[in-house]
Formats: C-alpha cells, structure tokens, sequence
C-alpha cells in the first residue's frame, strides 16, 4: 500500500464506517494518547521496565505493530483534514534531511 492509497483508503473508512472526522484537536489529543502507548510498549520491550503480567510479555511485539498502526491512522486523518499530502512531505521532508545532514552524521563519531 502506498501512503496515497493509504489517505485514500483511511478517508474512505472514516466517511463510510467512521461517519465522519473527529474535529482536528480531538485527533491531535488522539494522536499524543496513541504515541503514548506506543511509548509505554518501547519502555518495557527495549527499556528497564517490565511487564505486570507475562501474558503481556508474550503479546508484546504484537501489540506494538498495532499500536504504530494506530499511530499511522490517526496520523492520516489528520493529513487529510489539513489538506497534506503525505508522499509529497515525507520525499520533501527526506530530501532536506539529505541535504542538511549528509556530512553531520558521517562525521558524527557517536554513529560509529
């Protein structure tokens, strides 16, 4: 799936089985609740915290893939509520990076 396909495919769940958009604050409050849990999950799969339960040990991985997915959706729904085109951002976004960081991060001993 392409990020294009995915705004079209997100925007059209949203306007049939969705009803309609959140308004862009809720979504954006959504957003931060989403990143959160994604954050939550990294804490305790490649930081010092553990789990409570080994259930949630065993689903672990499984849960984060479907917490970035809903990270990525919600991310979505807000492109296409602003009018942003996100294939268009993301090769703009790259090629400042590119640009800007190219001989910062070869020169950079910490990546080494």
């Amino acid at each position: 799936m392409t990020i294009q396909n995915a705004q079209q495919r997100v925007d059209e769940w949203i306007n049939t089985i969705g009803v309609r958009y959140y308004g862009e604050l809720t979504n954006t409050a959504i957003l931060m609740e989403e990143v959160g849990e994604v954050a939550r999950l990294m804490a305790r799969l490649y930081g010092e915290q553990s789990f409570k339960t080994p259930e949630q040990a065993a689903s672990a991985h499984t849960d984060l893939a479907d917490e970035m997915a809903d990270v990525l959706f919600v991310l979505i729904c807000l492109a296409n509520q602003t009018g942003v085109d996100l294939t268009e951002a993301l090769k703009k976004n790259l090629e400042k990076k590119t640009a800007r960081d190219a001989a910062r991060h070869a020169a950079n001993e910490k990546l080494r």
